[in-house]
């Protein structure tokens, strides 16, 4: 399979729900990370599009995957809280082949612009999305706008976010991560920088699913092509209602208040 019909698997209609899990490198223990087969299996049940996982997770869990709508894509950037000062430096743990030889139909590779060490995380970006490219499959982009050296343009009302898109694009992401920007306005002008799917980002768990819920549809009606989101799906008090209600509004079209009500929100 190639990346085109990879594409429109994991994009169907060109949208998507997207659900990262790859937060137990960063931080562990980590709710709704413990049993991670439990958690896999109940995305999978909902029909998300996608689970991004690093590599040891995929090669453990992605036959669960075989005969669904689901796949898995193979997250190559890490760090972890104990890393001080370096904390924000993703480095490569691994390649696009070995990540599809695991299970993978495709790899996820991280960018902090504004951190010190922005520079060698932006050279290993292209090393992935050429190395993705080479062997016909996409590369998802998660480019955050964070650390000390953040420089805000004058009159941004992204935050930066729109450069973030900008620049997956521009080094050859086939979609990106994004974050919403507070309005639909401004988010628009994110999804108006870069002609890639974009998804949005979830933030911290809060539990509060009318509110995230809410933000989904604002997104996709300011352009925007679904959701990568972790922690408010896998950290919920009821994980498959909330991925239901997500896929529901995403892929067909259904308002915040029924996907809430048939899914008992």
């Amino acid at each position: 399979m190639g990346k085109r019909d990879i594409m429109a698997k994991i994009l169907p209609n060109g949208r998507g729900v997207w659900v990262p899990i790859d937060h137990g490198v960063t931080d562990f223990p980590a709710k709704g990370l413990e049993n991670l087969e439990s958690t896999i299996t109940k995305l999978i049940a909902a029909e998300v599009d996608v689970i991004v996982a690093h590599k040891g997770v995929v090669n453990r869990f992605s036959h669960l995957c075989a005969g669904t709508t689901t796949s898995m894509i193979a997250h190559l950037s890490a760090s972890t809280r104990h890393g001080g000062d370096h904390q924000s430096n993703k480095v490569l743990v691994g390649s696009v082949k070995e990540a599809i030889k695991r299970g993978a139909v495709g790899v996820s590779c991280q960018v902090n612009i504004g951190s010190p060490t922005e520079a060698s995380m932006l050279e290993r970006m292209g090393y992935v999305t050429t190395d993705a490219y080479m062997n016909d499959v996409p590369t998802l982009g998660m480019i955050y706008v964070r650390g000390k050296n953040v420089n805000i343009m004058e009159n941004d009302t992204t935050q930066g976010y729109a450069h973030a898109a900008r620049i997956a694009f521009e080094l050859g992401c086939d979609a990106a991560k994004t974050v919403w920007t507070g309005s639909a306005e401004s988010f628009a002008k994110v999804c108006q920088a870069a002609p890639i799917p974009l998804l949005v980002a979830g933030g911290p768990s809060t539990g509060n699913s009318k509110q995230i819920l809410r933000m989904v549809k604002q997104s996709l009606d300011a352009g925007g092509s679904g959701v990568c989101m972790g922690r408010q799906i896998f950290a919920h008090k009821d994980v498959t209602a909330i991925t239901k209600a997500l896929v529901m509004i995403v892929h067909h079209g259904v308002s915040v208040e029924e996907a809430i009500e048939r899914c008992s929100l």
